[in-house]
């Protein structure tokens, strides 16, 4: 019998304020340095979707997320990489770097006037968001 194929999953917070959103840039990770990106994570195999995306915050940002907020915006496909899921939640808690190894600027964003320099797969999730969109695909020749 053949190996099946599987997917990673990463799951994503979006912390909103007003119209403005929280991106961290990533750096030394060797994967997109100097691109910004949600606090985000891999799914590790002993927690769920929200628990993963509710551990992300807390390590990264030092926020604590209202689980019974959280709330999936939108999924994406990247083809043979992974599935992504993006929630929103109400949080707790100012956001700082606690990860200065692997960021090295956080900060709000405008959601209509996002950086340059972002994660093309981030970016996409959040352009979905802002349109209403729950689902997204991207094929395996775009970048992230």
């Amino acid at each position: 019998m053949a190996d099946r194929f599987t997917l990673r999953c990463a799951v994503y917070a979006i912390l909103l304020r007003e119209n403005e959103v929280l991106l961290s840039r990533r750096f030394n990770t060797g994967w997109m340095d100097g691109k910004y990106s949600l606090p985000a994570g891999h799914l590790e195999s002993d927690e769920t979707a929200t628990e993963a995306v509710c551990r992300e915050a807390r390590e990264e940002i030092g926020v604590e997320l209202d689980a019974n907020t959280l709330s999936l915006v939108h999924t994406m496909y990247r083809y043979h990489l992974y599935i992504d899921l993006f929630f929103t939640a109400k949080w707790s808690g100012e956001p700082q770097n606690l990860e200065p190894d692997k960021c090295d600027d956080i900060r709000w964003f405008p959601l209509d006037s996002l950086p340059e320099n972002m994660v093309p797969s981030v970016r996409t999730g959040l352009e979905a968001m802002r349109k209403g969109s729950t689902f997204s695909e991207m094929s395996r020749n775009t970048e992230a």
